[in-house]
């Protein structure tokens, strides 16, 4: 078992499935680590059964991850070369993407897999496969699905991601974006479209936004935390508002945007003077560095803790600045990232923030490493803005 995964079980799971079988999952010690252990009960049918996690597993990017699955056969004497094993991810469309394929020693892998994903081989009847080097892209769904012969059984696990969701919306302004467009700005500022499940994770950390944005399954909604009259009426109870799946072509709102962890290091550019926009993104490359995304600074604050009541540009020509504690004249009495909004960029009243990515491995390790050691702020609570536009 890898030590960075940790397994989100439940305590019991029973699947009949077409031939009478079942399976108990008894409870796991999440907090270590441990793999369920799994008791299976079965008749003479010589039916083929799987095991999946009924929750979820949960890694960072960047961090390898096991995706469990087992199987049984009975009678025990079955050819393991007659087994397929077969990885898809499912999206919320029920769309398959093929992820891979094991027929005894032949496997294949598919499109952004390739090379990053192996059979774990734990023993007989294990079916489950590590992700390595896992993407913002890998979350999601996935299917583990073993046939023998005519037989076959299917089990799902869930791949969750700890990171971030922020709202964002461009320097061309509010409700500008449609569903297409919500998704381009999002990989533009190193994130993805959330997903409902991360937005109301959000939302119980206390993020608050008053503006809709697009979800990557094509609904649009929004997270309240304080019921106001701007905002949907202040007699409403707290929640997550959801204005149902949209036009993905022909209306226009924000985003949510979803990152995880970096593969670097922001920071704030120490400088006597205060830059325009081009003079900060020159700063930021004779530093050796790049001018910081949105997604990236964000994942500094929530990941690294990164707490500057300094403001400075973004790549996206944005104005930001990342608090953790808050305190006097820094932005109000929630911790965030403060948006100031998209000023003229020949304004000389900023600074910079960059990014400086670490330095990639040779042959095993690490040449330079810009990043120290990951933290968590789970516990702080999610006000991502210090100002909100209705």
């Amino acid at each position: 078992m890898l030590s960075s995964q940790h397994l989100s079980l439940g305590t019991v799971t029973c699947l009949v499935l077409i031939f009478g079988l079942c399976v108990t999952s008894l409870p796991t010690d999440a907090e270590k680590g441990r793999r369920k252990v799994v008791h299976v009960l079965e008749d003479d049918t010589g039916a083929v059964i799987v095991q999946t996690a009924p929750g979820k597993v949960i890694t960072h990017r960047g961090g390898s991850i096991t995706l469990p699955c087992r199987y049984h056969h009975e009678p025990e004497s079955s050819d393991p070369n007659r087994i397929r094993i077969k990885w898809t991810k499912v999206t919320d469309a029920l769309v398959f993407e093929d992820v891979f394929v094991a027929l005894g020693l032949q496997q294949r892998l598919f499109g952004s897999y390739r090379g990053r994903v192996s059979l774990e081989q734990n023993g007989p009847g294990d079916a489950s496969v590590i992700i390595h080097n896992v993407t913002l892209e890998d979350y999601g769904r996935y299917e583990c699905e073993v046939t023998n012969d005519m037989e076959d059984d299917t089990g799902f696990v869930n791949l969750d991601l700890e990171g971030v969701v922020f709202p964002y919306y461009p320097r061309v302004g509010r409700y500008k974006l449609n569903y297409h467009q919500a998704e381009d700005v999002c990989k533009e500022q190193d994130a993805i479209l959330a997903s409902h499940a991360q937005l109301h994770k959000a939302w119980l950390d206390g993020l608050d936004w008053c503006n809709a944005g697009w979800l990557e399954d094509g609904s649009v909604q929004y997270p309240i935390s304080h019921p106001r009259d701007q905002c949907g009426r202040k007699d409403t109870p707290a929640g997550v508002r959801n204005y149902g799946y949209r036009h993905k072509e022909d209306e226009r709102y924000d985003a949510f945007c979803f990152t995880s962890n970096l593969n670097g290091k922001v920071y704030f550019l120490k400088r006597f003077k205060k830059v325009n926009y081009s003079e900060a993104v020159k700063a930021c490359v004779r530093d050796g560095s790049v001018v910081a995304k949105t997604g990236q600074l964000y994942a500094a604050w929530k990941i690294q803790l990164l707490d500057r009541c300094e403001a400075g540009w973004l790549e996206d020509a944005s104005i930001r600045y990342p608090i953790v504690n808050p305190r006097t004249r820094c932005g109000g009495p929630q911790p965030g990232v403060r948006h100031l909004g998209f000023p003229d960029l020949k304004f000389r009243i900023y600074g910079v923030y960059c990014f400086r990515k670490n330095e990639e491995s040779v042959n095993g390790d690490v040449v330079k490493s810009t990043q120290g050691p990951r933290k968590s702020n789970k516990d702080i609570p999610m006000n991502t803005t210090s100002t909100r536009t209705i």
